[in-house]
């Protein structure tokens, strides 16, 4: 069995422990229970779920295509953290693939469209009202310019087509998933 990560980690430390942990399952070496678990420990705080997105959604390793049910399971053993990090995702992959785009780097604009394709589907896997109520807040704030999430786009400086992409993104996640 692999050892739980400690609770302690830095973000770093988090992004390493995850790509570790992603090795360990496109080898066959671990059981969803102990999938679970890990992963569990890992987005029980918020180094380690921040670490954890960053590694499993960027990842070039097709395990995020299709996230395991050990996964699934563990990410919504933290709905307050997992919630909003996956929304802040959906709309950071949304808004970025357009700004790569503007500045003629198609291969950035496809990783963030990559990461965006497979925070959609987490979300829509998840099937969390937690996330919902995010999305519900993200949209607000895109469209009404206040709400919750309104300091977010402000420091990002997302411009109208960005939000427009974003509320595209938030569209998708309901679309499929409902």
């Amino acid at each position: 069995m692999t050892a739980t990560p400690n609770t302690s980690l830095s973000f770093p430390e988090a992004i390493a422990f995850t790509q570790s942990l992603m090795e360990k399952i496109s080898v066959g070496k671990l059981e969803e229970t102990e999938i679970q678990e890990q992963v569990t420990s890992l987005v029980s705080t918020s180094n380690g779920a921040r670490g954890f997105f960053v590694a499993y959604l960027t990842a070039d390793s097709a395990l995020a295509d299709n996230p395991s049910s050990g996964v699934i399971q563990a990410l919504q053993n933290s709905p307050n953290l997992v919630s909003e990090l996956l929304v802040k995702n959906v709309a950071m992959s949304a808004a970025m693939a357009i700004t790569h785009r503007r500045n003629e780097d198609e291969t950035a604009a496809t990783g963030s469209d990559r990461v965006n394709r497979r925070t959609i589907n987490l979300i829509q896997q998840l099937n969390m009202d937690a996330v919902d109520r995010e999305l519900e807040a993200l949209k607000e704030s895109v469209t009404s310019e206040e709400g919750s999430y309104q300091e977010f786009l402000k420091r990002w400086g997302y411009d109208d087509e960005q939000k427009q992409v974003i509320n595209q993104a938030i569209a998708k996640c309901f679309a499929e998933d409902k």
